[in-house]
């Protein structure tokens, strides 16, 4: 990767700061911006989309998942760009073009356009902003990365809880159009100038070194960019149990949030019960969340990963018979805790374990399969109901899903734990 400062020549910084505590909220303010283009903040617009384009349901969510899938594509070139670049440009582009997708999204007047602007949304907010933010903050910290992730991925979870309200907010007083030409401009006014004046790249470029606010010394190598060759990280078991195990959490979740509110008519609940289950599913990933990165800086994320995958099962049987607003609660609680133990644990695996050297190639390409899988959750539910007349039958399979993924997990390796083997291999 090629340093991209503001210089050629490492910044001053003040010494009773390390500045990646800057970079943190940053790098929260990015993920949170990708909301325009998540599910949660794209189908609180769905009826107005419907309704102004005169699509159907069945219309609508074959755009979705065409889009998305189109849009995985290219997620995987930005990380090389990232690799190439660097951090700093590279996210400089992405706010500029996805602040124009969400521009174009209001600019929508038929089938394909919606295709082009969903692909657009979902390749440059959850795919590559989403990526290049999860990284942001492995190239700062390393024996702290769990715990820093796990503050990082608050933002998410607040994001998810805030973000359709804000959206139903705008749909009723400015119209779906407005709102989205807002998002796009909000973005990129909010974010590029912060992220143009005060980002960096490492913490050599502001004359300190990884962990710490000292300045880097001539034999000091723990934030050299070293770590597997790429050909090497996709004969791993752990990437192979990381991808997989994301692109579960992907599909079914996304299928899920996408068909919430049927979800709940089917079952002789009201549409705001959907509302408390993503309330509580969105409390509870946080705390778990903050909890198994913390854990993770500590002990292997093996356990963590393994019981994320096995409440998040449990989740989906409890959403599959739930019947009352209790139940409802239960199933959010079971599935943000799934989601929070595994996301938590998971993310500092990526450059602890393969390195940082190919970091955005391999961070892409596993963004781009989660996005692929994303596409095809709503639209399998959908056809499953078609076919059955419920979604019993989809979240029932949906429910299977973690078990194989839990296996795989069990028999993987997922390197040295900082807190207790010094870094090796090579390995940054």
């Amino acid at each position: 990767m090629q340093d991209a400062p503001l210089s050629g020549t490492p910044v001053p910084t003040s010494a009773r700061l390390y500045y990646g505590w800057v970079m943190l909220p940053l790098s929260m303010l990015a993920i949170m911006a990708t909301s325009a283009g998540q599910t949660y903040g794209i189908s609180g617009f769905n009826a107005g989309v419907g309704a102004s384009l005169m699509l159907t349901e069945t219309e609508l969510a074959k755009a979705y998942m065409l889009g998305t899938i189109l849009g995985a594509i290219p997620i995987a070139y930005f990380g090389h760009l990232m690799d190439r670049f660097g951090l700093r440009k590279t996210v400089l582009v992405a706010i500029t073009l996805f602040s124009m997708a969400c521009i174009l999204m209001a600019a929508t007047t038929n089938w394909f356009l919606l295709v082009i602007s969903f692909c657009l949304l979902r390749m440059l907010g959850p795919g590559t902003l989403a990526m290049l933010s999860g990284n942001m903050m492995a190239f700062w910290f390393h024996r702290r990365l769990g715990s820093v992730e796990a503050i990082r991925k608050l933002s998410l979870s607040v994001a998810m809880g805030t973000v359709p309200i804000l959206n139903h907010w705008m749909l009723e007083r400015f119209g779906w159009r407005s709102s989205y030409f807002i998002w796009g401009i909000g973005i990129w006014v909010g974010l590029f100038p912060l992220f143009y004046f005060l980002y960096r790249n490492r913490p050599e470029d502001v004359g300190q070194s990884l962990d710490s606010r000292r300045a880097p010394e001539a034999n000091d190598v723990k934030n050299v960019l070293t770590g597997m060759p790429f050909a090497e990280v996709v004969k791993t078991s752990a990437f192979w149990a990381l991808s997989t195990g994301s692109g579960v959490f992907a599909l079914v979740m996304t299928a899920i949030v996408f068909n919430r509110i049927s979800i709940m008519e089917q079952q002789g609940l009201d549409g705001i019960e959907s509302a408390y289950m993503i309330s509580a599913l969105s409390a509870t990933w946080a705390v778990t969340q903050f909890l198994s990165g913390n854990l993770v800086d500590r002990f292997p994320p093996k356990p963590f990963l393994i019981l994320g995958q096995l409440l998040f099962c449990l989740s989906v049987l409890s959403l599959r018979g739930a019947n009352s607003s209790a139940a409802v609660l239960l199933t959010g609680v079971l599935m943000g805790a799934g989601q929070g133990f595994y996301s938590g644990a998971s993310h500092p695996v990526w450059p602890r374990y393969f390195g940082k050297l190919h970091l955005g190639k391999i961070t892409g390409i596993w963004m781009a399969a989660m996005v692929a899988a994303s596409a095809t959750g709503p639209y399998f539910a959908g056809v499953v109901r078609d076919v059955t007349g419920s979604f019993s039958a989809s979240l029932l399979i949906f429910a299977v899903f973690p078990i194989p993924v839990a296996i795989l997990t069990l028999f993987s390796d997922f390197g040295p734990t900082p807190g207790r083997r010094p870094i090796s291999n090579g390995l940054a």
